[in-house]
């Protein structure tokens, strides 16, 4: 492994066509998904040379503890799909590495199985539903179970629309079809390994809706909130004594109103391009975000991140942490023994941008191009 788009490849040579898709689709034309990289692209240093720079550290500070990196692996559903076990083998990698591991409502394992494995480096990812039983039973076993840092994401008040999983017809769990079958002819390995372990099903989410099966689409109308407000949002500040993020957020005004709630953080995040198609990407809107912020609210900014440039560009930006989801997911689908390289991987890359750079992490912005002009364009 070089650079994580080798995982990529090898993951689109392991998995069945509509699994492949499943991960990395986005929502409509894809447009969203396709600017996060491009955005990320824009986004240029003029180095400093003769600096001494040259043993950067990447140690950060996240919520009063201190982690290995400045990232972390982002809430990621289904994930058994690409392999069993696969949330486990994440929170195993999280827990080793020392970064964080946020585990998703629309897991294939259990909270409880994940805490126990992720201990202080477990996060969890709350969805809303349409549930208020399953809601609070989903708040009380995250806070049972140890989890100090909540995930509140805003921004599926409806699903999108996933052409890709649409034209394939995936259900939760997946069904055999005469075009899914002649997929999983082509890739015999792992048909054969999810043949002798079963179909996957969301964990936490065991008869919630009294069916055995439901479309994928369905399944996110299950996860989505319509009728969510922001007086939802200040009554899950006032109910969760630890740290509360808010996910999902774009525009710098929802930033300040988060603020002005006594929130934590914000992930800046159009849901891996999987939502509104026309959304900007996070990395454009960072610096007026993070102006409206100002230096108390944390902000965590995903959307596109596939090496450790690109996590030097959200930070130099104006960002303290950032999430990582496909790469991730493509590292668990190779199997346990691809993650613990991905992140060694991702912060020799890291590592290797700040010593160019000239800068340590929290001068990043001192060798940003263009850095008066990109903050004034939101």
């Amino acid at each position: 492994m070089i650079d994580l788009q080798d995982l990529e490849e090898a993951a689109r040579r392991h998995l069945p066509r509509f699994v492949f898709d499943f991960v990395s689709g986005g929502s409509g034309q894809e447009r969203a998904l396709r600017h996060n990289a491009a955005a990320l692209e824009a986004v240029r240093f003029i180095p400093r040379v003769l600096s001494g720079e040259t043993s950067p550290t990447t140690e950060v500070a996240v919520f009063g503890q201190r982690y290995a990196a400045p990232f972390g692996i982002a809430p990621i559903g289904m994930l058994g799909l690409v392999r069993d076990g696969a949330e486990t083998m994440l929170a195993r990698a999280a827990r080793a590495h020392d970064i964080p591991m946020i585990l998703s409502t629309a897991a294939t394992r259990t909270i409880e199985e994940v805490a126990a494995v992720a201990e202080e480096t477990f996060w969890f990812q709350y969805y809303p539903t349409q549930l208020p039983s399953l809601n609070d039973d989903l708040i009380d076993r995250a806070r049972a179970f140890g989890c100090r840092t909540l995930m509140l994401t805003v921004d599926t008040p409806v699903p999108g629309r996933r052409l890709r999983d649409l034209r394939n017809g995936l259900q939760i769990p997946p069904r055999l079809t005469p075009k899914t079958l002649a997929q999983l002819a082509l890739r015999p390995r792992w048909a054969l390994a999810r043949a002798r372990i079963g179909a996957p099903e969301l964990a936490n989410l065991r008869g919630a809706a009294g069916e055995d099966r439901r479309s994928f689409a369905d399944t996110m109308k299950l996860l989505s909130a319509p009728s969510m407000t922001w007086d939802d949002v200040a009554g899950l500040r006032d109910r969760w004594k630890g740290h509360l993020l808010v996910k999902g957020l774009l525009h710098p005004e929802d930033v300040a109103r988060c603020a002005g709630l006594g929130i934590d953080g914000v992930v800046l995040s159009n849901h891996g391009g999987r939502q509104l198609d026309s959304a900007v990407a996070p990395v454009d809107v960072l610096p007026a975000c993070r102006a409206q912020a100002g230096t108390d609210l944390t902000i965590i900014a995903d959307g596109g991140i596939r090496s450790g440039e690109d996590v030097a560009k959200c930070l130099a930006r104006g960002a303290d942490f950032v999430l990582l989801g496909r790469p991730f997911v493509y590292a668990a689908a190779l199997g346990e023994d691809r993650i613990a390289p991905m992140i060694a991987l991702l912060v020799s890359q890291l590592e290797n941008t700040l010593s160019l750079a000239g800068v340590p992490m929290d001068r990043l912005a001192e060798v940003l191009a263009g850095q008066g002009e990109t903050a004034q364009q939101v």
